[in-house]
């Protein structure tokens, strides 16, 4: 979805953000950097685009009031495409800003890094797009280096890997109205304090499209299957994963996706459709999340939720068992002598 085959960087300003918390503070560089060295540019082009070559999701800016302008980061990057000179001025405001909201006492200090560039591809499309990254984790290197009879050894503290990009955004000078389109990384979004990144400083809602939609609609299917149906019915571990594989059966062959269609096709029960469809109703109202009940299926969206559907029957620590097709072919049952269950599973052949 997100190329950078053409792309080029045109201007990259850094600044050092601190903990506001622990009383740090955000140091701000005076002018932009001049990048003369083609082989460093093309190395922080890597660092800076390469992860987004894997990412599908896109989103918008938004404000819970409603005005975009009201969005801090979404203001200064509508000033930097409307105005180049500006750049760095308003790199500096984002310093601030993200200054502002880096509250919690775990957040990292680290690098801020503002770049603009030139000729990003994003769903076919070619675009100038500001991107922000932060570096917040630092690493060891040893250097092995040519010494009179033999070689060197020496090692850089603090240094930065430019394989790992801890946190990033991608702003693409396209849909302006409905708040631009924006890709998003945090690799260390893995406790509450991490979501200052995508809520508090980006302040973002997914885009409705075809990718969110699919994967919408799997994510809430799996989840109904997995947590609620035990509430209502009484459903084997077996029964739950067969539900699992019809409903990724029917997205990897159908084209489009219709709500009916999904619901007498892979559940076939009333009950559990009413069930189904009213879960879907409560999640698009909880997290004010509208799904559509018909839509064009994103084949990116299904590989990617695929990874997450189980199809593994787990018996103690014993026997793992995998399903993939006709559930008739197990049955369950109990054995008296033994005080135990088991499964029979029917095939034809070894292979």
């Amino acid at each position: 979805m997100i190329s950078f085959v053409e792309a080029s960087l045109a201007e990259l300003s850094i600044h050092r953000i601190g903990n506001k918390s622990e009383e740090e503070f955000y140091v701000l560089s005076e002018k932009s950097i001049v990048i003369k060295d083609l082989m460093l540019s093309n190395l922080l082009q890597q660092y800076f685009l390469g992860p987004y070559e894997k990412v599908n999701e896109v989103y918008r800016f938004m404000h819970p009031n409603g005005d975009l302008n009201l969005n801090e980061v979404y203001h200064f990057a509508e000033a930097i495409f409307e105005n180049g000179e500006v750049f760095h001025e308003n790199s500096q405001q984002l310093a601030k800003f993200l200054y502002d909201v880096s509250g919690h006492p775990k957040i990292k200090s680290g690098e801020l890094y503002v770049a603009y560039f030139e000729n990003v591809q994003i769903e076919g499309e070619l675009h100038d797009a500001i991107g922000i990254f932060k570096s917040e984790t630092k690493e060891s290197y040893l250097k092995v280096f040519p010494e009179q009879d033999g070689f060197g050894l020496s090692y850089e503290q603090d240094a930065i890997n430019i394989n790992k990009l801890d946190k990033g955004c991608l702003i693409f000078n396209t849909d302006k109205e409905e708040g631009y389109r924006v890709a998003v990384i945090d690799q260390t979004n893995r406790s509450a304090e991490a979501v200052y990144w995508k809520d508090e400083f980006l302040k973002l809602k997914i885009r409705n499209d075809s990718f969110n939609q699919t994967a919408s609609v799997l994510g809430v299917y799996k989840n109904f299957v997995t947590e609620k149906l035990d509430e209502e019915f009484e459903i084997s571990k077996a029964d739950k994963i067969d539900l699992l594989n019809r409903s990724m059966k029917y997205f990897k062959e159908k084209e489009s996706f219709d709500l009916d269609e999904f619901s007498n096709e892979v559940i076939g029960n009333a009950e559990g459709i009413e069930s189904f469809k009213n879960y879907k109703k409560n999640f698009e109202e909880e997290f004010d999340q509208p799904i559509p009940d018909s839509f064009d299926i994103s084949g990116a969206a299904v590989k990617k939720q695929a990874r997450v559907y189980k199809s593994v029957l787990k018996l103690d620590k014993n026997f793992h068992i995998y399903i993939h097709g006709d559930k008739e072919l197990i049955e369950k049952g109990f054995d008296d002598d033994k005080s135990m269950n088991y499964y029979k599973v029917y095939f034809r052949e070894e292979q």
